[in-house]
């Protein structure tokens, strides 16, 4: 690890959120019995998400930046629907609706940390770029799946779908980890596969029961 400590600390940060997220939401669902869309996991997965850009920025790693960059406004959509929104106060709202503009702004102009610099990484060829940038795609592609299904529904929801295809990306961003050395993907990912695999059980469980349920 070459980069100063306090770096892998903004990281650490961000992954202890992202991981406080899931135990709250896995807790909450163990509870009911079904899977829940809590307003705290969406609250934390966007201050998660905002410290993890930075990180991506300050080791110069695009795969983390633009895998954030993807689910950041998901995020937002689904405390709008929740109605946690409306009581942000608004000079936070535009600094977090600035950020991902700045950050990308900021680096296309910028010496230190530039586009250039991040893209042209000497330390992640190019065939470790496209396969972190695989996962993260695929990553960023289960919030996609669930503002679909939220927005059909009108409500804030997280569908079986959502983490099966969490536990397919966790995989893929855990081994572009280990190639990069990269202490705070592998610590991340590795407790979230857990939660991935207990939500799809439940998730399972209670689609068995609603089945079940149903007159024949």
């Amino acid at each position: 690890m070459d980069e100063p400590y306090w770096i892998y600390a903004v990281g650490l940060a961000a992954q202890l959120l992202f991981s406080a997220r899931l135990i709250i939401q896995w807790l909450r669902s163990e509870q009911s019995g079904r899977v829940l869309s809590p307003t705290i996991f969406w609250q934390l997965s966007l201050i998660a998400s905002f410290l993890l850009i930075a990180y991506g920025i300050l080791r110069d790693d695009p795969v983390i930046i633009f895998g954030q960059i993807i689910s950041y406004f998901i995020y937002i959509r689904n405390l709008q629907y929740k109605g946690a929104w409306g009581y942000i106060p608004h000079y936070f709202k535009v600094i977090v609706f600035l950020f991902p503009i700045a950050t990308i702004s900021w680096m296309a102009g910028s010496n230190q940390h530039s586009w250039n610099d991040i893209i042209g990484n000497p330390s992640i060829s190019y065939l470790l770029l496209v396969w972190g940038a695989l996962g993260q795609v695929v990553f960023a592609l289960r919030f996609v799946y669930q503002w679909y299904f939220s927005e059909k529904l009108k409500k804030s929801v997280l569908p079986l779908g959502f983490w099966i295809i969490s536990m397919v990306g966790s995989l893929l961003i855990v081994s572009y980890g280990f190639f990069r050395y990269d202490p705070i993907l592998i610590l991340g990912q590795a407790f979230g596969i857990i939660a991935y695999a207990r939500n799809i059980q439940i998730g399972m469980q209670a689609k068995k029961v609603k089945m079940e349920a149903k007159p024949l």
